[in-house]
This record gives structure tokens, sequence and C-alpha cells, in this order.
């Protein structure tokens, strides 16, 4: 019996001090959740998901930087069950991963706060959506963050899923101003990298 909680207790070190094991475990709650939620069939619509900063997302008293990401992963995942995206990608033999992120901190989320993530696909195109995501505060419902990210379609596309999804061809919605300051930020940076790396690879010829 004491070798047998040993060896359980030994695998549970192991897989903690290998894996982000809280991380997986959130994964599988949140999808589990979405699953039972009524579907969303507005591709654009907004969706909202609650959470609440505890100890282990501090940093000086409030949520650290990196925590908003990955709370947003959560929400995104939430996101796309929901309305289908994951179902199209699974069907079309696809996958989708994040291609660019930025994020705005506007005011921090306090230990204890309670905050709403309001996620939406704002517009795509031939390879990529385009998200925006809002950390909504539940004490006074002042916006305390806000993030684009860039998700990249692989091995499909947008328009295919949508397809997929409404059975039809979808409108392809206008992109607001500040998104496409950003996307031209992005191609600015790629074209830059790009040519550095030319410039490399004939330093080595």
């Amino acid at each position: 019996m004491e070798d047998t909680l040993l060896w359980i207790v030994g695998v549970l070190l192991l897989l903690f001090c290998s894996l982000d094991v809280w991380y997986y475990l959130r994964v599988v709650v949140v999808l589990v959740r979405a699953w039972f939620l009524s579907p969303v069939f507005d591709i654009t619509a907004e969706q909202s998901s609650s959470g609440r900063v505890v100890l282990h997302d501090l940093d000086l008293c409030h949520m650290n930087n990196a925590r908003y990401l990955r709370e947003c992963d959560f929400a995104r995942f939430s996101l796309y069950t929901r309305n289908g995206v994951f179902k199209a990608l699974r069907a079309l033999g696809a996958t989708i991963v994040v291609g660019a992120s930025t994020i705005r901190y506007r005011r921090p989320l306090c230990v204890g706060e309670a905050f709403e993530i309001r996620s939406r696909i704002i517009t795509w195109d031939e390879k990529s959506f385009y998200l925006e995501q809002r950390f909504v505060s539940c004490k006074d419902g002042m916006v305390s963050a806000v993030m684009f990210c860039k998700q990249n379609v692989l091995r499909s596309s947008p328009d295919k899923i949508l397809q997929y999804l409404c059975k039809r061809k979808v409108e392809v919605p206008e992109f607001p101003e500040d998104l496409q300051h950003w996307i031209n930020f992005i191609s600015a940076s790629s074209k830059a990298l790009r040519v550095e790396n030319q410039l490399d690879e004939k330093k080595n010829e």
C-alpha cells in the first residue's frame, strides 16, 4: 500500500514538474462547460466568459501580465466550441494557431476581483481570423485590458470554415481602422524580418 502511494505521489510530482497540469485541467473544464452551453450560430457574436483573480495569478497584488494571455486562451476555446469553429476544423482536417497578438493594459485587475472576457471574431482574410478580447471589470464595467489576436488557419481557410458552418459564402466584415493599423504593423515587421534573413544568408555564403 505504501509503495503504491509513493508511486502515485512520484508520478504526480513528475507530471507537475514537467507539464503545466493546471493549464490542461482548466482546458478540459472550459471545453466541457462550453459543450453544455447553448450553441452560438452567429460566428461574429460576442461571447462572455467569467473569471476571478486568484492568488496564483498575482504579481505585486494584481494579475500578472502573462496571465491575461492565458485567460484569453481559455476564452477562445469556449468561443470556438460554442460557435462551431472547432467542429469545422476537425471536419476539414485543419487547425488554428496564434499568428500574432497584442494587448493593451488600462487598469490592473486586483486580487479577488471578478471580471469578464468578452471575445468576438471581428473579421477575417484568406488565411486568418482576427479577434478582439476585452477584460471587463465586474466591479464597475471598466475595460481593464483589450487584446487583438490573429489566428492563422492551417490546411484550410476561414472562408471554407464559414461555408462549412453556414452552408453558404459569408461576406467578410469591414476591417476597423485600429485593427487595420495593427495588421499593417505585422506586415511591415514580417517584411523587415525577411530582408534581415536574406542579409544573414548572404553573409553566410
